[in-house]
């Protein structure tokens, strides 16, 4: 019932029919809004996504601790749990919890090596994931060569890598995403539109002509909306 109706509400189901398959294994792909607007709960809902289909997920945080990203998929959960009459949402949680890991770094400690080290240690324990969810990378500060080797790690992993960029009102798309453009396959933004988080999306793959995706999202649940 959970996968069916949950996942099927997934902004996600949209982007593979509007990004031609999605993101896809080995990819990277990058969520833009300014602060405030849904980053967060976008990436944890991507996680879920995954998470509630019975797969491994890495979530890594740069500017949390472990703590509090744990308290903020509860609180994702529980709001998705509660506006979707979630049934047996207790053994769904334990599910969720049980496939789900997370690691915290300060920004100036995380390296992909070590991320490639904590990606063995995890596959060794029988939790391999199918998607890397990295938070709080500075796009304005990063230099090309740690996100080549992201976009090589994802590959050679065969996993999907979702990132997260700040906006700023004065300039809508980062610099720093502009910068490494060609190593990300999906660039999406999340804008507020009256009631509503407005998706769109600026990339997709190679493809010359970005689709013309305009899914209107819960602010809360950040599911899309009933239509």
């Amino acid at each position: 019932m959970y996968k069916k109706f949950l996942n099927a509400r997934s902004p996600l189901r949209l982007l593979e029919k509007g990004l031609h398959g999605g993101l896809g294994k080995g990819n990277m792909g990058v969520v833009v809004a300014r602060h405030g607007v849904g980053k967060s709960s976008f990436l944890v809902g991507v996680a879920l996504d995954d998470l509630m289909r019975g797969e491994s997920v890495l979530h890594v945080s740069l500017d949390h601790s472990v703590a509090h990203v744990r308290a903020f998929y509860d609180t994702v959960f529980d709001d998705l749990a509660s506006s979707t009459h979630l049934a047996d949402a207790a053994r769904v949680h334990t599910d969720v919890d049980r496939n789900r890991r997370i690691r915290a770094y300060a920004p100036d400690d995380f390296e992909v090596a070590r991320l490639r080290e904590a990606v063995k240690l995890e596959s060794e324990s029988g939790a391999r994931p199918s998607l890397i969810v990295i938070e709080g990378l500075d796009f304005d500060a990063v230099e090309r060569d740690p996100v080549a080797e992201l976009k090589a790690l994802a590959g050679e992993l065969e996993v999907e890598v979702w990132l997260s960029a700040v906006s700023h009102r004065e300039a809508p798309m980062p610099e720093g995403v502009e910068r490494v453009a060609d190593l990300l396959s999906v660039i999406l933004t999340l804008e507020p539109d009256g009631g509503h988080v407005r998706l769109r999306a600026f990339k997709d793959h190679e493809n010359p002509d970005v689709s013309d995706l305009h899914v209107a999202l819960d602010p809360k649940s950040l599911l899309l909306v009933r239509s």
